[in-house]
């Protein structure tokens, strides 16, 4: 009886943490609502309001001001989202956007994403996904009591952040062509 035995370390194994979608409205509070509704029809789940948390007087922005609005998806929830998200920007991202733990992309206007229908009191809005990735004992790094560093070797790099997304997504590099003035 010949039987394979892999050999593969569950803690090198990379799953997918999170999706969080925002919308940086400005201090509009209307634009704020819009931003709102608009996570709420995207997601399916309860979107809150991003307050700013310094002032910034150029900007007219001051602590506790509505500047946006935020939505995080976890487990099923957020790979269905995701792969919906990942279609509105054709399966492509740009190499740069990879990073240590994750990558993130932006979605120019929310009508591009498949089974969302334009509303005319929303208007036409963009939005950045930020995709988080983990391996198993992440945890350690943030929890209350005893929490410890985790080894280089335990993070996610760029290239693997990537490797993972073309197995497990599908996703392309976008490559960027020049301009001609």
């Amino acid at each position: 009886m010949n039987t394979i035995i892999t050999t593969m370390n569950k803690n090198k194994e990379i799953l997918l943490e999170k999706v969080t979608l925002n919308i940086g409205a400005g201090t509009e509070t209307a634009n704020v609502d819009k931003a709102v509704a608009l996570l709420n029809t995207i997601s399916g789940m309860k979107a809150v309001q991003a307050k700013a948390r310094r002032r910034i007087a150029n900007f007219k922005i001051r602590p506790g001001l509505p500047i946006g609005s935020v939505v995080t998806l976890r487990g099923t929830k957020a790979r269905e989202i995701l792969q919906r998200l990942l279609k509105a920007v054709e399966n492509k991202i740009k190499e740069e956007s990879f990073t240590q733990n994750g990558f993130s992309f932006g979605i120019k206007e929310y009508i591009d994403i498949p089974e969302v229908k334009y509303d005319p009191k929303i208007g036409v809005i963009g939005l950045h996904v930020n995709v988080a990735l983990a391996r198993r004992g992440f945890r350690v790094k943030r929890r209350k009591v005893r929490n410890a560093k985790i080894s280089s070797k335990h993070e996610i790099s760029a290239k693997e952040s990537a490797e993972w997304a073309q197995k497990e997504l599908g996703i392309s590099f976008k490559v960027e062509e020049e301009q001609q003035w």
